[in-house]
């Protein structure tokens, strides 16, 4: 299908549904609002369905792109309406399997070698199939059974095509809509490009596999296949074959005498775990991801499959996170306003009065049901809904956080209806918290700086050296040399320096550990004031070294 014939599917589809509708008219300019007043999709009468189910119905027919960037769209309510979002929720990725001789094609030409030399055995039957790839399940010759996922042919062209039309779709709204410019929605498909084009590369899928399995080697939580890295390109995926009970099938768990609570708290810890500890994250932990491991129902362990899609956070973004979500905590909205300003998500001349004031109102009302009856993505999506009149910027980096999120609690909750998904976090935050800001925290903030002084400070007189004979063999005018000279004194000066606060540095963090382990040897948890004084010291010297 060439891209002309692809706009003008996508145009009889616009038309189908009205989703003409969904558009801001009143804040087009003349010409435009003329334009679409003279359209074509005034012909065809409007559905008898909701907004959301014609969204929905849209985009599952105009295939799996569109499908997937829907559900992506599902999560975003700071974006869309309640209704929208609930009915994007419902969109099924089923596609339909393509021939099983195209997939042994892909397979020949991406390892070099027959099908039948590769495997002892090879199901021609695919075992799923999705968007961008399907699975077939297969033997190696020493008897290991995998799992081999082959990319859909022809999957790239037919991307290209729908996200140039997405692009400019965006940038039409960004320019002519009021809203669009603080929703950013050039960047929510350059955020949705990503994504799709990651999921396009298996060896990129692999790598995260492999990332994780590390991450969480021998643990009790959850257990990551391991990567026939001989067997994996591009285009074709070998993988351990798992066995489990899917996570959504509760009347096979159920029956298996699988502890719920204890596998629903297992799902918040393994989130919280990955965001904060690792700062790697699953992303896609829908329910067709996720297996259960009932080999010891009392004690049962999560399995993940389908790594195209991970996520990652900046150090900034988790520290703002994990004391955002501490401050909700402690219902102390003062806190949540002035770092929703320090971090820049809202402009910087907000009144945090005001901005407390709104927040109170949306926490207030849920704070005071039980917690098990609060829904932990839900309240944060009405909170973006209420910054929503502060201007409060989209915020891309969080986009994948956001739906993962809602993804678990939801998991959660479908396995054991009263889960607390807030105070089954909320230890874990305040731990991290600090384990980041204590003396562990500030010990590693010097091992990290302290050997880059170490490196380059010793090639300073070296550096002064080499630009002295520079410049004399250049041979610039007497004022420029004068000039040169002067700022490699200055610098020169600064190595000096730096290097002082260095060995200070070094000898109070010294003392700090002298103290904490021969002046209170027994306590484990705590540090001697003198201690506190000398890192304190030592990681300003860090900060001012690092200028």
């Amino acid at each position: 299908m060439t891209r002309l014939q692809r706009l003008f599917r996508i145009a009889w589809v616009f038309c189908r549904y009205r989703l003409d509708t969904f558009l801001p008219l009143a804040e087009l300019p003349v010409a435009l609002k003329v334009l679409f007043l003279l359209a074509p999709w005034h012909l065809f009468p409007q559905p008898k369905l909701s907004r959301g189910d014609r969204l929905r119905l849209a985009m599952e027919e105009l295939g799996p792109v569109f499908v997937k960037f829907g559900q992506i769209l599902s999560t975003r309510r700071d974006l869309l309406p309640d209704d929208m979002a609930e009915s994007l929720k419902h969109l099924q990725d089923r596609v339909p399997p393509f021939p099983s001789e195209s997939a042994r094609e892909i397979i020949e030409r991406s390892l070099g070698a027959p099908v039948s030399e590769l495997f002892a055995e090879f199901s021609a039957d695919p075992m799923a199939s999705a968007s961008v790839a399907q699975v077939h399940a297969a033997t190696l010759p020493n008897g290991q059974s995998v799992v081999v996922k082959v990319l859909r042919p022809g999957i790239e062209r037919v991307i290209k095509q729908d996200l140039s039309l997405m692009y400019l779709m965006a940038g039409l709204l960004e320019k002519y809509w009021a809203e669009g410019k603080r929703l950013h929605p050039l960047e929510v498909v350059e955020d949705y490009d990503a994504t799709i084009h990651d999921e396009l590369d298996l060896q990129r899928e692999a790598a995260n596999a492999s990332q994780l399995r590390r991450n969480f080697d021998n643990s009790s939580l959850i257990y990551i296949p391991f990567i026939d890295w001989d067997y994996t390109r591009k285009t074709v995926l070998v993988m351990e074959r798992i066995h489990g009970i899917p996570i959504a099938d509760v009347p096979a768990l159920q029956a298996a005498g699988v502890d719920m609570k204890v596998l629903a708290e297992k799902g918040v810890e393994i989130f919280f775990t990955q965001v904060f500890r690792d700062s790697f994250f699953h992303a896609d932990m829908h329910p067709g991801n996720i297996f259960v491991d009932v080999s010891n129902p009392a004690d049962p362990k999560y399995i993940a499959i389908d790594f195209g899609i991970v996520g990652t956070l900046a150090p900034d973004d988790q520290s703002y996170l994990a004391r955002n979500l501490l401050a909700f905590f402690r219902r102390d909205y003062r806190q949540v306003a002035q770092l929703h300003i320090q971090s820049g998500w809202v402009p910087p001349d907000t009144r945090v009065n005001e901005f407390e004031a709104a927040i109170r109102t949306v926490c207030e009302p849920i704070f005071e049901k039980p917690l098990k009856d609060i829904s932990f993505g839900h309240f944060l999506l009405r909170l973006f809904q209420t910054a929503r009149r502060f201007n409060m910027e989209v915020q891309p980096q969080l986009v994948l956080l956001q739906k993962t999120l809602l993804n678990v609690e939801g998991l959660g909750r479908q396995l054991y209806p009263d889960l607390d998904l807030w105070s089954t976090a909320q230890p874990f935050l305040e731990a991290w918290m600090r384990k980041r800001i204590g003396p562990a925290g500030l010990i590693k903030s010097l091992q990290t700086h302290l050997p880059a002084w170490l490196e380059q400070s010793p090639e300073m007189p070296q550096l002064v050296h080499d630009t002295l004979v520079q410049l004399r063999s250049a041979g610039p005018t007497e004022a420029q040399n004068r000039a040169t000279l002067a700022l490699l004194r200055e610098n020169q000066k600064r190595a000096e320096k730096r290097w002082r606060r260095t060995l200070i540095a070094l000898l109070l963090v010294s003392g700090a550990w002298a103290s904490a382990h021969y002046e209170l040897p027994a306590v484990a948890q705590s540090m001697p004031p003198l201690g506190w004084a000398m890192l304190a010291v030592a990681a300003g010297l860090v900060a001012r070294g690092s200028r």
